[in-house]
């Protein structure tokens, strides 16, 4: 038995793509960054190395379902695969969540999240400025026509008994709300098709990132549920004074240090929310953060996590839904297997099973 439905954001990053071995080199996976990343201090938590899984390849059936098999037992009721539709059928890192459906292996439900931003060479690696940016994928809203098109590819997902629900409908979450052009009407008539096609409807939720905007706001855009996604609010609280955080930043710079360092207990202690008490507002769970790999010296760092501050994060988060109706009682792990940006849940040489051992004991009964 569950407390809570645990849904972890899932990277279908790491096998080659025609994209990444023209940008970056034959072979290129984001462990390839993780690999070469180098401690920026002593005691520095770098470079993370994978242990059960090893680096793992994605085209292997067996990778994916030690993963499922693994996540299962720690409690996570399913991944919520990151989708790249660009327009006009463009889709990157499609194929992983395709061998999925196409197998019926592994068993563990999914879902996606559209992660609707554009590909450039700075996606992955560290060090490009913006004369050398590359574009690789431009995201592209292109209204009515498209829109169908992308319903079209995801309705045997929907479909696939494995699809994660909320109120009977497949669950889609937004990256990027304030930057869908056309949003409203996107899942309008996305819900339409989903009725016309034997749905319930399509259940929306959209990322909320910062203080700037309201839950009545961001709610008034059409969604079904919110994620407050509270990394960006956390930091923003824990550096009040804007100018004087510029000016340490700067000067930082200039020093060659790192400028984006957060204490990983301290930012977590401000990612507790009273609108998760809200029946359709959802929590977040954070287990690290440390993008070393991709930025070095420019990395955003959540210094000092260990498995127990996590477990306490998550004991205190249950806190917050423990009223809702389990149906609600849905809580998002930013993420499985983040590990370039140091934001994983496998286990790693140096914690092991530490951190499912800590999340199985929170959410499993």
């Amino acid at each position: 038995m569950r407390k809570a439905r645990v849904i972890a954001f899932y990277l279908p990053q790491f096998h080659p793509i025609p994209e990444n071995d023209e940008n970056w080199g034959k072979g290129f996976t984001e462990w390839t960054n993780v690999a070469n990343a180098k401690p920026l201090w002593r005691g520095h938590h770098q470079p993370r190395i994978p242990k059960d899984l090893g680096f793992y390849d994605l085209r292997l059936q067996e990778t994916r379902i030690a993963q499922a098999e693994m996540a299962r037992d720690a409690g996570v009721e399913g991944f919520m695969y990151w989708h790249y539709w660009f327009g006009e059928g463009r889709m990157l890192l499609e194929k992983p969540a395709e061998w999925v459906l196409a197998d019926g292996k592994p068993d563990l439900p999914i879902c996606f999240g559209w992660a609707n931003h554009e590909w450039s060479t700075a996606t992955w690696t560290k060090g490009v400025k913006n004369k050398e940016r590359k574009m690789i994928a431009e995201m592209k809203y292109l209204g009515t026509e498209d829109n169908k098109l992308h319903f079209d590819y995801c309705l045997p997902f929907f479909k696939d008994n494995r699809y994660i629900t909320v109120e009977g409908k497949p669950l889609f979450i937004i990256y990027d709300p304030k930057g869908f052009k056309g949003l409203r009407e996107f899942m309008d008539e996305w819900r339409n098709l989903a009725k016309e096609n034997g749905l319930k409807g399509i259940y929306f939720v959209g990322l909320w990132v910062s203080d700037a905007d309201s839950f009545a706001n961001m709610m008034n855009l059409g969604f079904d549920g919110l994620i407050r996604s509270g990394r960006q609010t956390a930091e923003e609280r824990m550096a009040p004074n804007k100018f004087i955080t510029r000016l340490k930043r700067s000067m930082a710079e200039r020093l060659n240090m790192c400028t984006l360092v957060f204490d990983y207990s301290k930012i977590m202690s401000k990612m507790h929310f009273e609108e998760n008490r809200i029946e359709n507002c959802y929590p977040l769970i954070c287990p690290g953060y440390d993008c070393t790999s991709r930025r070095g010296k420019k990395a955003r760092i959540y210094k000092d996590p260990t498995p127990q501050a996590f477990q306490g994060h998550v004991h205190q988060t249950l806190e917050y839904i423990k009223d809702k109706d389990f149906e609600h009682k849905l809580i998002f792990l930013d993420s499985w297997n983040e590990w370039g940006e140091g934001n994983y849940m496998e286990p790693d040489t140096k914690w092991g099973h530490s951190y499912l051992d800590a999340l199985k004991s929170e959410i499993l009964y």
